[in-house]
């Protein structure tokens, strides 16, 4: 029998079992709030593949993602298990042209 992960564990396999993390309020189908409806229009708009996990389903992930980021908001983008940032900035990257070289696959 296999012990149970603690959160941080969770979230840790999530961020790196997944090229791209997106920890939101809702879904990419329907999102909760309009910071997390933004960055899925932004990472949508790049083509890019994203898990996505709804915070909002969970306490314990809604409070464990912003200790293991050290980052108070969400929603939290994460790309090859690193720490993006939230929805400010990955629109200041996208706009910059940053977020497209970020989520290119590395060759």
């Amino acid at each position: 029998m296999t012990e149970q992960l603690t959160m941080q564990q969770q979230i840790e396999q999530a961020v790196t079992d997944n090229q791209v993390v997106l920890f939101m309020k809702g879904n990419a189908n329907f999102p909760q709030c309009g910071f997390s409806g933004r960055a899925v229009q932004i990472l949508q708009s790049l083509d890019t593949e994203f898990v996505t996990v709804d915070v909002l389903t969970n306490d314990a992930i809604r409070e464990g993602i912003k200790q293991f980021s050290n980052w108070p908001t969400i929603p939290q983008l994460y790309v090859n298990g690193e720490f993006i940032g939230g929805s400010d900035i990955m629109t200041e990257m996208y706009e910059a042209g940053e977020l497209q070289t970020v989520l290119s696959p590395q060759a």
